[in-house]
């Protein structure tokens, strides 16, 4: 008997207010080509990001001319005052695929514009690659292709020679000679640029030029230490015992092929 009078009393209790109908108008009016459009399926849905009615068609065509056109990354809706984006994905359904390809390749484009960039000079790649750390960079090994190149002077990998040189380079010697330099880590004298090798001794080389640098960042210095670590390479007791070096040319390069 309990259960059966909460039943009825559950009846009789006044039915709760309908909620409100969110259900988008079965016709609408599209702002551009001002054609009443009776099924709401032709509305162009813009993720939400705002509500202006636009048939499917016209924004079609609005795209493809921002795209090919004006090469327009970054599409704004065509309503009056609005500064909402066109979202890609929501047109990627309506247009052609190599329209929307061309569309993705004008966003990276303009997502690449702030970062220094250069392409690759291996003529078979010709890949972007962009500095997204910053600063001054040099030696660079492309993403797609793997080659070693410089990315300052925008030409291949120029092992043990300054920019300035790189295009000095004649023969296969002079490529050779710079690979063994960078390899064995030799420093160039600062005055007459040959190649110099520290074996043992104090950090600050005197080149058979005559000119001091020092061996640890390659600078020309007047007194017995150098700013770039001061602690670490002022004149200690060790340094009254020679400095062995040796001076390297392009010739000498036959000892050690």
């Amino acid at each position: 008997m309990g259960n059966k009078n909460s039943t009825e009393r559950q009846q009789e209790q006044p039915p709760s207010p309908s909620q409100p109908d969110h259900s988008e108008p079965s016709n609408f009016t599209c702002e551009i080509c001002i054609e009443p459009m009776l099924p709401s399926t032709q509305k162009f849905k813009n993720n939400n990001l705002c509500a202006h009615p636009f048939c499917k068609d016209c924004i079609i065509k609005y795209a493809q001319v921002k795209i090919e056109d004006d090469r327009v990354a970054e599409i704004k809706c065509p309503g009056l005052n609005c500064d909402k984006l066109i979202d890609p994905i929501c047109c990627q359904p309506l247009i052609a695929p190599k329209l929307f390809e061309k569309w993705c390749d004008l966003l990276c484009e303009r997502a690449v514009l702030g970062f220094d960039r250069c392409y690759c000079p291996n003529r078979v790649c010709s890949a972007v690659v962009v500095n997204e750390c910053g600063g001054v960079v040099k030696r660079s090994s492309c993403p797609n292709c793997k080659r070693l190149f410089c990315f300052k002077c925008k030409v291949r990998w120029h092992a043990g020679y300054r920019c300035e040189e790189s295009e000095e380079l004649r023969d296969r010697n002079d490529v050779a000679f710079g690979v063994l330099a960078e390899r064995n880590k030799w420093m160039r004298c600062p005055q007459c640029h040959h190649c110099v090798e520290r074996v043992r001794g104090c950090a600050i080389v005197k080149c058979r030029c005559g000119s001091s640098f020092c061996y640890k960042c390659g600078k020309k210095v007047h007194q017995h230490w150098c700013g770039c670590n001061r602690e670490a390479y002022m004149c200690r007791p060790w340094c009254v015992y020679p400095v062995r070096f040796t001076v390297f040319t392009l010739p000498d390069l036959r000892d050690f092929l």
